[in-house]
């Protein structure tokens, strides 16, 4: 089943909404979306976790690419997520020492680069 994904923008923020797994089969999605915002000029995304019910290490990379992309124009990419299972996957890949998580979209939106 695919990915439920929505964007919107706040200021100079993409906010993307993600639903759903996102794995091996549904990921692919995700990229491209992200790739599209990006080569659309959206460099500063934030990436709303909240409604995701599953993440595997195909969902992770895909994070670590968008991430790449953004910061190759000088942007960035938050996470939005307060779902400690999902939590957990960031905690024990190390990879909350690389994209900053926040709890809320509105601080997402509000913490500065």
């Amino acid at each position: 089943m695919d990915p439920s994904l929505s964007t919107r923008t706040v200021g100079d923020r993409t906010i993307v909404e993600v639903g759903g797994e996102i794995d091996v089969y549904t990921a692919p999605k995700l990229r491209e979306q992200l790739v599209e915002l990006v080569n659309d000029g959206s460099y500063h995304l934030v990436v709303d976790m909240e409604g995701v019910d599953f993440l595997d290490s195909t969902g992770l990379g895909v994070l670590v690419g968008g991430l790449k992309r953004v910061r190759a124009h000088e942007g960035s990419l938050r996470l939005v997520c307060n779902q400690e299972r999902i939590l957990k996957i960031f905690r024990i890949t190390g990879l909350t020492k690389v994209f900053p998580i926040h709890t809320s979209v509105d601080e997402a939106v509000a913490a500065t680069d």
